[in-house]
C-alpha cells in the first residue's frame, strides 16, 4: 500500500436533477459552498441519460439548459479560478426513464431504444425479457456498438474540456435482479450472439452460468479499461475514477470480495480494476444509516466495514469514501466522514470522502421539511467548526488540504499500450486473447482479450519494447503489431514489422574452390544490466500512530539484469508510530517480509534468500525475510534503509517481490504493496 496520502480528496457530488448546475447563479452558489466546507474538488453530473450539461460533447443538451449556455465550461471557468478540481460525472449506462421520447431525434434512445431493431438495439434486457426497471432504460454493457458509445462519450467530454478527472457511475449491470447474487440482466440478442460467437456455445446460458457469469463481469471491466487508457492518452494526468456499489455486508462478514453483490450480482469487480490500475480513485458509494436511532447497529456495521476493506485494498492507486448525506442527520454525517478519513486498523488511510449530495444534504431535506441551502449551511459548521454536532476536536475539516497527487501518473516509471487487432482480411477480432511478448527473451508477459470492436489494452508495463501476437487462425503469422513503451505514456500499437523475404542463394562460381576452414560463429552481443530510476519518498506521510506503523519512504529503481546476475536493492521505511524498532529484540525487531501476491505471505522466492525452501542464497536473514532494520535503534519519525541482494533467475522474463515490513513475533505493519518489478534479460 502506499504511504499516506499527501492531501485528502474532499468534494460534493452535484447531480443534475435540481438545482446546482443549470446557470451562473446555481454554480456560484455550488462553489460557495464548496468553498466553506474546505472541500476542493467538485464531482459534478454532466451527462445523465444520453444528455448532457454541455455543448461539445456530441450528446444531446440536458433539457432545462438554456440554449447557448455550457454548464460544464462555466463551472470549470469559476472552479478552477478558485482552486477547485471539476471532475465530470457521466452515468454509464442510462439510456432513458420517461413515457416521452427525448426532443432530439439523434438522443440514443431514439436510435437504439425498443423502437430499435436488430444490431440497433442496444437495451438492457432481463432473463425473463423484461427491458425495462422501473422507469429506466438501460444499454448493455455486452453490446459492442453500446460499449463503444460509453467510451466515446466519456473521452468526449475528455477531449473537448479542461477537466481534472472524468467519474463513471452505474458501469455495472443493474439492480432488480431475480434474486441475491442471481445475476440476471445482460440477454441483449446481440451480447449473447457475441457470447455464443466467443466461447462456441449454442445455448442460452442460466443467470448464474459461471462462464456467463464472468464473460458480462469482463464486458464492464473493458469498458472501464478503455475508458481509463484513451483518457489517459489525451490528459496524461487525469483522474478517472469510478463510482463503486457497497450493498450489504463488506467481505469481512461475508468472507471474501467475490462473496459481495458488488461482484457477484452487480459484476462489478471494482477492487479488481484498482489491482490492475485502470481506474485511479474508487469512490465507494457506501451509502448507509448509521443513527443508531434508525438502524441498532446494522448499517453503521455495513458502513465500517467496507471502508476498513477500501482503505486496505488501495493497490497502487487509491480510494475515497463516499456518504449518503440525504440518508443522515448532520451528527450522522459528520461522524462517517471522520471515520472515513481515519486510519484502518493496519493504519492505511483513505484518500479522502465524498457526500451525496450537494442538493440534498441531509434527512430534513430529503423529506422536504428543510430547504438545502439551510441543511448544508449546518453540515459546513458540522465538518468545519465545533459544534454540537461533532464532540471531538479539531472538527473533522478544520483545515484545507490539497487534492492528493497520483505519484502513478506524477512520477510515472511505468507506461501502457493500447491497439485494435486485425485480421489479416482486415476486420477487427472481437473476443480474441492477444499475447504481449517480450522480444528480447520471446517471453509472453501479458495476455489480454480484445472487446467486440478489437480493442485491447495493457496498463503499467515496464518501459521497453514489445511485440504483439495471436493464435487467432485469422492473422497470418500471428503478429498483431509492435511498439515501444515509454514511462507514463499510452503507446499505440504500431504495425507489425515486415519479414524479410530471404535473398536468393547466388549461384557460386564454378571454378571457386572450397573455403579451407569453416567461417567463425559470430560473437553474441554482450548481455547489459541497468537500473532504473529510483523511487521518490512522498511530499507527507502519517506520523505519531499508536504502536507499531510504517510507512513507504522511497526505493531505489527497478532493475534490468542478465540471468543469474545480482542486484542490490534499497527500500526506505518511516517510522510512523510512537514506538521504537530495536534490533535483536524479538518482538520490537523490524524486518522485510515476503508477501502478497508473489511470492505470498512467508513464501519463498525466486528472486533471493538464504538457500533454504528452494531460495538462492544471497544473504536474506531467512527464505522469507528479506532484511532486517540497518541500525541498532530506528526511534519514532527516523527513516530505516533496508538493504538486501536480488538473483535474476536464469529464464529470461518479468519478475515480482513484494515486501511488507513487520515487528518480528508481534506484527505485520502496514505498506503492504510494496514490490520490485525485475526483468531478465536473454544472454
Amino acid at each position: 500500500m502506499a504511504a499516506a496520502p499527501a492531501g485528502q480528496f474532499r468534494a460534493f457530488w452535484a447531480d443534475a436533477f435540481g438545482d446546482g448546475l443549470f446557470d451562473q447563479a446555481q454554480i456560484d452558489s455550488l462553489l460557495a459552498a464548496t468553498k466553506a466546507v474546505h472541500a476542493n474538488a467538485i464531482v459534478a453530473q454532466v451527462v445523465r441519460r444520453g444528455d448532457c450539461l454541455c455543448l461539445r460533447a456530441g450528446l444531446p443538451l440536458a433539457e432545462g439548459v438554456a440554449p447557448g449556455f455550457d454548464p460544464l465550461q462555466s463551472l470549470i471557468n469559476t472552479a478552477h479560478a478558485q482552486g477547485i478540481e471539476v471532475h465530470a460525472w457521466v452515468i454509464a449506462t442510462a439510456m432513458w426513464n420517461s413515457t416521452t421520447l427525448p426532443r432530439d431525434p439523434n438522443h440514443i434512445f431514439n436510435l437504439h431504444g425498443p423502437s430499435a431493431v436488430g444490431r440497433e438495439n442496444w437495451l438492457m434486457t432481463r432473463s425473463d425479457g423484461q427491458s425495462k426497471l422501473n422507469d429506466d432504460w438501460m444499454l448493455d454493457p455486452g453490446h459492442p456498438d453500446a460499449a463503444a458509445w460509453v467510451v466515446t462519450m466519456s473521452t468526449n467530454v475528455v477531449r473537448n474540456y479542461d477537466v481534472d478527472g472524468i467519474n463513471l457511475d452505474r458501469i455495472r449491470y443493474p439492480d432488480g435482479n431475480l434474486g441475491t447474487n442471481v445475476p440476471s440482466w445482460g440477454y441483449n440478442p446481440t451480447s449473447l450472439a457475441r457470447f455464443r460467437a466467443e466461447t462456441a456455445r449454442t445455448d442460452t446460458p442460466a443467470n448464474s452460468d459461471p462462464q456467463w457469469t464472468q464473460w458480462r463481469r469482463d464486458q464492464v471491466t473493458g469498458i472501464v479499461r478503455r475508458i481509463y487508457l484513451e483518457s489517459t492518452a489525451l490528459r496524461p494526468r487525469i483522474r478517472v475514477s469510478a463510482d463503486t456499489i457497497t450493498y450489504g455486508n463488506g467481505p469481512q462478514t461475508l468472507g471474501s470480495f467475490e462473496s459481495t453483490r458488488a461482484y457477484a450480482e452487480q459484476l462489478q469487480d471494482w477492487r479488481g480494476w484498482l489491482r490492475e490500475g485502470i481506474v485511479d480513485t474508487a469512490l465507494l458509494m457506501n451509502y448507509k444509516r448509521d443513527s443508531l436511532a434508525t438502524e441498532p447497529g446494522n448499517q453503521r456495521r455495513m458502513y465500517d466495514e467496507w471502508s476498513e476493506f477500501a482503505k486496505d485494498n488501495q493497490y497502487r492507486r487509491s480510494s475515497a469514501v463516499g456518504t449518503a448525506l440525504y440518508l443522515n442527520d448532520i451528527a450522522s454525517s459528520v461522524s462517517q466522514a471522520r471515520r472515513a478519513v481515519t486510519p484502518s486498523g493496519s493504519g492505511n488511510l483513505a484518500s479522502g470522502w465524498v457526500g451525496y449530495s450537494y442538493r440534498t444534504p441531509d434527512t430534513l431535506t430529503n423529506a422536504g421539511t428543510r430547504t438545502g441551502a439551510a441543511s448544508r449551511t449546518e453540515l459546513i459548521r458540522g465538518l468545519t467548526q465545533p459544534s454540537q454536532y461533532d464532540t471531538i476536536t479539531p472538527p473533522v475539516f478544520a483545515d484545507a488540504p490539497p487534492v492528493p497527487p497520483m505519484t502513478w501518473k506524477t512520477q510515472p516509471i511505468f507506461g501502457h499500450l493500447r491497439g485494435v487487432a486485425i485480421a489479416t482480411d482486415g476486420e477487427p477480432l472481437s473476443g480474441t486473447v492477444v499475447h504481449l511478448v517480450d522480444p528480447a527473451s520471446g517471453i509472453v508477459a501479458r495476455i489480454a482479450t480484445t472487446d467486440g470492436t478489437g480493442w485491447f489494452g495493457f496498463v503499467d508495463l515496464p518501459i521497453g519494447a514489445y511485440r504483439v501476437t495471436t493464435d487467432s487462425p485469422r492473422v497470418t503469422g500471428g503478429e498483431l503489431g509492435e511498439s515501444t513503451v515509454a514511462a507514463g505514456q499510452v503507446s499505440m500499437l504500431g504495425a507489425p514489422a515486415p519479414v524479410p523475404s530471404p535473398a536468393p542463394s547466388p549461384s557460386p562460381a564454378p571454378s571457386a574452390p572450397p573455403s579451407p576452414l569453416p567461417s567463425a560463429p559470430p560473437t553474441p552481443a554482450t548481455c547489459q544490466s541497468s537500473d532504473g530510476p529510483g523511487i521518490a519518498p512522498p511530499a507527507k506521510v502519517a506520523s505519531g500512530m499508536g504502536g507499531f506503523h510504517a510507512s513507504w519512504f522511497g526505493q531505489s529503481g527497478y532493475p534490468t539484469l542478465c540471468p543469474g546476475q545480482t542486484s542490490t536493492a534499497v527500500v526506505a521505511f518511516y517510522n510512523s508510530g510512537t514506538r521504537g524498532w530495536v534490533a535483536n529484540k524479538m518482538g520490537d525487531v523490524a524486518y522485510l517480509g515476503t508477501w502478497e501476491p508473489e511470492p505470498g505471505q512467508d513464501k519463498a522466492s525466486t528472486l533471493g534468500g538464504d538457500g533454504a525452501a528452494g531460495s538462492p542464497l544471497t544473504g536474506w536473514p531467512r527464505y522469507n525475510r528479506v532484511a532486517v532494520q540497518p541500525a541498532d535503534w530506528v526511534g519514532p519519525n527516523q527513516v530505516a534503509w533496508f538493504q538486501f541482494t536480488i538473483q535474476a533467475p536464469s529464464v529470461p522474463g518479468t519478475y515480482r517481490l513484494a515486501i511488507r515490513p513487520l515487528i518480528e513475533g508481534a506484527q505485520w505493519m502496514e505498506d503492504y504493496g510494496v514490490f520490485w518489478f525485475v526483468t531478465v534479460r536473454a544472454s
